[in-house]
């Protein structure tokens, strides 16, 4: 039944949802796996291609701030995907945590700023310049509402959208002592397989078109773990659970490695 509301509200919000599959790819892309490991600069190059309909550079700021995540997880001081202190606080409440989810897209992108700050790299900064003159591209030939469309498709896509449920499953507490969860419902046919989180994080070099083998072949690591089968009922759980919120994250105390 989870699986079915899922689709039916994927339909629903197809634009934004369009738009967050290239959330999906530059996921992919960050971890090298659309033209290998030995062609960094392709990736690159088409991380900036893939970025354009989002509206907003964040390829390579991205990929700066995500691989620390699957290196250090869970780490309070270089894990960036953790909610911050004022973060738990203030939306600890039914209301305040569905207010956190509309603002999440906010959050994801100015965390990074507050808690682990980084000089922009060269390949920022030409992501940056791609980003604005697409977008005046965009104005000039489409006018202003087009490029609002994107932007507003990106930031309902990283919101309340279901598919952004993923943001959520992966790793909040919603049973004690579980970090990871994956997801196994119908929207991994359209996000890359990124549900398949548990198996993500095991093997970062595997597309996401074989997670769903890994798991096959590997069941006795995989089956008995708790794991959720709607994105729906993550977001829907997640706010109305008193047990379950930003501050329902494992955290670990920073032992002095930097990357």
């Amino acid at each position: 039944m989870g699986g079915h509301r899922d689709g039916v509200r994927s339909v629903r919000n197809a634009a934004p949802g369009a738009v967050y599959e290239l959330a999906h790819a530059i996921h992919e892309i960050a971890h090298s796996l659309a033209f290998g490991h030995n062609r960094p600069l392709h990736n690159k190059l088409f991380g900036f291609f893939a970025n354009l309909p989002i509206g907003i550079p964040i390829s390579i700021s991205f990929k700066k701030y995500h691989l620390e995540h699957h290196r250090y997880q869970g780490d309070e001081k270089i894990d960036v995907d953790l909610p911050t202190l004022v973060e738990a606080k203030l939306f600890c409440t039914t209301g305040g945590k569905l207010v956190w989810l509309f603002l999440q897209p906010f959050f994801y992108s100015l965390r990074p700023l507050v808690v682990r700050p980084k000089p922009p790299s060269p390949m920022e900064v030409i992501n940056l310049i791609l980003q604005i003159m697409f977008d005046m591209l965009v104005v000039k030939f489409f006018g202003g509402k087009a490029l609002g469309y994107l932007l507003i498709g990106s930031l309902l896509a990283m919101g309340i959208h279901p598919v952004a449920g993923h943001f959520i499953s992966e790793h909040y507490m919603f049973k004690k002592g579980f970090e990871t969860y994956s997801y196994y419902g119908p929207l991994n046919w359209i996000t890359f397989n990124v549900g398949y989180h548990n198996e993500h994080h095991d093997f970062p070099a595997v597309p996401g078109s074989r997670l769903p083998e890994v798991k096959r072949i590997a069941p006795e690591f995989y089956d008995n773990l708790p794991h959720h089968d709607s994105w729906s009922s993550v977001l829907w759980d997640f706010v109305t659970d008193p047990d379950i919120g930003p501050y329902a994250r494992i955290k670990r105390k920073n032992q002095g490695l930097d990357s």
